[in-house]
């Protein structure tokens, strides 16, 4: 596969409080890297410098696809539910158009191509009929549909997602695994998640990060690999097939 993106040396912090140090990640065509780590170890953080938001103390930040040379508007972005602010008046729709927003500016209009490709996205997530509802009226699952569709319909290279099951509905958390399985056939995914077991059968390649990062293939996740990033596993049996589970920290 081909390195699309590339982290290199980086370090990264706020005010006087270093909270990267060293980091080096590649992101491939097709890649799926699951993020674990414990709370304040750097996860965000390392997001935030994936999406531009944040400027490196240290270290670059390389493009190595035509389409995300100089930008990032191949890159979507899911992020945590729990910072969205669900009293915003806008509607379903709007929401998913929002993520042309990179490609049109601010103040010009949408295409009929963009309208096309958001109806079609929110029907593919069973969610059409949704489209003229204010944000606020839904249910977790339906409003992490919602923000996935617009994290998509610009069609990106990149999909990055921040705990994409906190506070939704199992139903949801259940169908968003094959979801991701789907989509990795024709983008990069990076998944930031507490609970890395409940997607090991997907992801491809781990990153373990506590200030600095180890990166691992999924045949290395081993539990002495999990308790050195205070992110302890147990493992269990399900029919034939063995399941890592992340414990709680802590325990």
């Amino acid at each position: 596969m081909n390195k699309i993106m590339e982290l290199k040396s980086i370090s990264a912090g706020y005010a006087d409080s270093l909270v990267l140090e060293d980091i080096n990640l590649s992101i491939l065509d097709r890649d799926f890297i699951g993020i674990i780590g414990p709370n304040g170890g750097g996860k965000t953080t390392l997001l935030r410098i994936i999406l531009g938001l944040l400027k490196p103390l240290r270290g670059t930040v390389s493009f190595y696809d035509k389409d995300l040379q100089g930008t990032r508007k191949a890159i979507g972005y899911l992020p945590q539910f729990r910072i969205i602010d669900k009293q915003f008046p806008i509607r379903v729709m709007d929401v998913v158009l929002s993520g042309h927003m990179n490609s049109v500016g601010l103040f010009r209009r949408y295409s009929r191509e963009q309208k096309e490709q958001s109806s079609a996205i929110l029907d593919r997530f069973g969610i059409f009929h949704l489209k003229d509802r204010p944000i606020g009226e839904l249910s977790g699952g339906q409003m992490q549909r919602v923000f996935l569709s617009r994290a998509l319909v610009s069609s990106p290279r990149i999909l990055i997602l921040d705990e994409p099951d906190t506070f939704v509905d199992s139903s949801f958390s259940q169908d968003l695994n094959e979801i991701l399985v789907e989509l990795n056939d024709r983008m990069a995914i990076v998944l930031v998640s507490h609970d890395i077991g409940t997607i090991i059968s997907s992801v491809k390649n781990i990153a373990c990060i506590n200030g600095t990062l180890h990166y691992h293939g999924s045949s290395e996740f081993s539990q002495e690999l999990m308790e050195t990033y205070n992110c302890p596993v147990r493992i269990v049996g399900h029919g034939d097939m063995p399941h890592t589970i992340l414990k709680k920290h802590g325990e």
